[in-house]
């Protein structure tokens, strides 16, 4: 199958490459991308077009794989392009969003498919022991499951309602990158209260260890996830929940967006720095 990825980031790359490694030909916009972006397409074996026109020229499918924010955006510009086919939208987006992206699509006779990602970057070069499931919903979501067959990325057909597979990665994150939020502005607290070793002896070394990994992997990606808790403070309001949650986790990844797609792993006293906001570390 002719397949067109939008974008080949550091999760987009890695579904390219196992739609390659199923034997599909999966395009991508090369014009105007940076060094990382060109060696993780060619990596994952994509083939380069110069825009959109081309890229959804002949195209069967598009995969839509953008930071949450972007997700309208990048929707309406495929169909600007003419392009009437599926569209698999595989964002972390609210349903409220995602509806608004369908009726968008819809109009342009272009029919979409629910997807989520669950879990890390998987590629086919790899023998990680990683599980990653791409969860889908909606009218053509098992001929979607089928085209990665054999794949490192799981498939799991949730139904054939839009909106089920963004329901499910809202909820999901809204634990894991949630709870990662809190347990860093934990530790924020408490080294401003100057009781963040008492805090350390009380947890014990190995949560301990594990909030401190967590707090310097979340950074990194910190930019992407305050999009995606502002999603899930959406999600959570439609039904009546608290949004306030989320929103708050929506502040802390803002404070450490400063660390956006660091290489060498920040010191723990930079991060914390970073969550202080410029406050002294003891209060008065």
């Amino acid at each position: 199958m002719r397949i067109g990825l939008l974008h080949p980031g550091a999760m987009g790359a890695a579904v390219g490459a196992c739609f390659t490694a199923c034997g599909h030909t999966v395009s991508w916009v090369s014009d105007i991308r940076s060094q990382a972006t060109q060696a993780r397409a060619a990596r994952a074996g994509l083939l380069p077009c110069m825009d959109l026109a081309e890229l959804t020229h002949n195209a069967e499918l598009i995969v839509s794989v953008c930071p949450p924010h972007a997700a309208i955006e990048v929707a309406q510009d495929i169909a600007a392009t003419g392009y009437h086919g599926r569209y698999l939208e595989a964002n972390a987006i609210a349903p409220s969003k995602l509806r608004a992206v369908d009726a968008l699509l819809s109009e342009h006779q272009i029919h979409l498919i629910d997807g989520c990602i669950i879990g890390g970057p998987v590629w086919p070069s790899e023998t990680l022991d990683r599980q990653t499931t791409l969860h889908l919903s909606g009218t053509g979501a098992d001929e979607i499951a089928a085209l990665l067959a054999g794949s490192p990325l799981k498939t799991a057909v949730l139904s054939d309602q839009t909106g089920d597979a963004s329901a499910l990665k809202m909820v999901f994150a809204a634990f894991s990158k949630g709870s990662a939020a809190l347990t860093a502005e934990i530790l924020n607290v408490a080294e401003q209260y100057g009781v963040r070793e008492p805090l350390s002896e009380a947890l014990g070394q190995q949560i301990t260890a594990q909030w401190h990994r967590s707090l310097a992997g979340t950074a990194s990606k910190a930019w992407r996830f305050k999009g995606e808790m502002q999603e899930i403070a959406e999600t959570f309001e439609a039904v009546g929940a608290e949004a306030g949650f989320h929103q708050a986790a929506a502040a802390v990844y803002q404070k450490l967006s400063v660390h956006k797609d660091w290489e060498t792993q920040p010191e723990l006293n930079s991060l914390l720095a970073s969550l202080a906001n410029g406050k002294s570390p003891k209060p008065n």
